[in-house]
């Protein structure tokens, strides 16, 4: 009931912003309007229909992928702002939102730590942000390749591969982290321009030790780039008092060379809303190129001027740009509080995973991602089959009973150490997982505990 109360005045919100702008689109009154007819509305009836084939991703009983609803302010602006549908390439395509996307990138430098003159810009996604900011590495170090964290996200060997680079897959310590003794020994071994580290795994949710790699790689003159797609935000909680989370490896994010934050995980925004930063304003040289028919509006710089993309949504900017003032992106008040609370909901659930009799905890979680499975199988192969037994039954449960999780495969290096009596009979292992990013998971997860519990054999 109160989602739904939420939802009508949210509704109304749209409603009044919608008939603010038509105010302003009368100005050309000679405009034709489009009419809903009797096939668009049953396109919509459709789209509504099949749009139920989902899982709750808005709920706290949903607790699988990095999945949640956006702030509605963001939906609001972008929905409102699409109804013009701005293109952030040149000036003349969105003046408006363009100046948004400029002070949105502002707010984000500093929430980082950056300095003014830093390039940065949105994207559509993590996944094309890391895709420029490796471009750019290969640019400045042609003949070096690209160190990065075997727990790191699998486009960066992909991208590699992409761009005709040399990947390297440093080896990682027993809590998920990069091996900083593994990385020393390639930077002795292999000609290395860019260290990639991870502040935030998608997998674990490990946080490499960013603070010691950037002492490393500076000294050898080795730049490094931030894959802070997931975890970037968490810096928030680093500058708590007291912090909430190991806050050396996130303040450290205002050292490295290049940076990706993902605003459509933790930062309340719609999919696709990436950002990528370059501390080294004079790599925008890189990014130089002509174009006959664009540019002509302004003697500014047009951001397409300094992207690899060329169209990208003007709506997504308007977005952050309005979340950013309606959820303030501080330490100890707006986005700062709704990430605490996730964390501390994630820490509880960990801490009643380590007392359970049913269930064991893989390690403490860095973030807020859980990886746990049932205490009593011996072998990895049972381990293996108890997980998939518990995702298929808590998520195939009555509705509001139900308990959407995810799963993860890991090696036996991975596990090992923490479950030092398990028995290999395969070479991999496969355990629940569960991201606690929602701020109700805060007084969720013991109800969430039970439901997978209930079904512990």
């Amino acid at each position: 009931m109160l989602l739904r109360s939420a939802m009508d005045e949210w509704q109304q919100a749209l409603n009044e912003a919608v008939k603010r702008l038509r105010a302003w689109e009368d100005r050309w009154d000679d405009r034709e309007t489009p009419v809903a007819d009797e096939a668009t509305q049953r396109a919509l009836i459709a789209l509504t229909e099949r749009l139920q084939d989902n899982f709750p991703f808005f709920h706290p009983r949903y607790a699988g992928q990095m999945l949640k609803p956006p702030h509605p302010a963001a939906w609001v602006a972008q929905a409102v702002t699409s109804l013009i549908n701005p293109n952030n390439h040149a000036l003349d395509g969105g003046p408006a939102t363009a100046q948004m996307e400029k002070e949105a990138i502002g707010e984000l430098k500093r929430l980082f730590g950056w300095p003014k003159e830093a390039l940065g810009h949105l994207t559509t996604g993590g996944t094309m942000a890391n895709l420029e900011a490796l471009w750019v590495a290969r640019e400045l170090h042609p003949t070096r390749g690209v160190a990065y964290g075997r727990n790191a996200h699998y486009t960066h060997e992909r991208v590699c591969r992409v761009l005709g680079i040399q990947g390297h897959a440093v080896p990682c310590d027993a809590s998920g982290r990069m091996d900083l003794e593994s990385l020393d020994q390639l930077l002795d071994t292999e000609p290395i321009g860019t260290i990639v580290v991870t502040p935030g795994t998608t997998g674990l949710g490990a946080v490499d030790p960013v603070h010691k790699v950037v002492q490393r790689a500076h000294a050898r003159g080795i730049r490094v780039h931030a894959d802070a797609a997931y975890g970037g935000f968490f810096r928030l909680l680093a500058e708590r008092n007291p912090p909430a989370v190991d806050a050396a490896p996130f303040l450290a994010l205002a050292k490295v060379d290049s940076l990706v934050v993902d605003p459509h995980k933790h930062g309340l925004q719609p999919y696709g809303c990436g950002a990528v930063f370059f501390k080294d304003p004079t790599v925008g040289r890189f990014h130089a190129h002509d174009s006959p028919y664009t540019y002509f509006s302004s003697d500014e710089l047009h951001l397409g001027e300094l992207t690899l993309e060329c169209s990208r949504p003007g709506a997504a900017a308007a977005a952050l740009w309005t979340t950013m003032r309606a959820v303030p992106f501080r330490p100890h008040e707006g986005l700062g509080e709704l990430l605490a609370a996730g964390r501390r909901g994630a820490l509880a659930w960990a801490e009643a995973l380590q007392e359970d009799a049913k269930l064991r905890l893989l390690l403490e979680p860095a973030t807020d991602i859980l990886c746990f499975g049932a205490r009593s199988p011996r072998q990895a192969s049972e381990l293996s089959a108890q997980s998939q037994r518990l995702f298929e039954e808590t998520g195939r449960a009555e509705p509001g009973q139900d308990l959407h999780l995810a799963m993860i495969r890991l090696g036996r290096d991975e596990v090992e150490p923490h479950w030092p009596e398990l028995a290999w009979d395969q070479d991999t292992v496969t355990l629940l997982r569960s991201v606690v990013m929602k701020p109700q998971h805060e007084n969720w997860w013991p109800r969430l505990h039970e439901a997978v519990r209930s079904h512990v054999r």
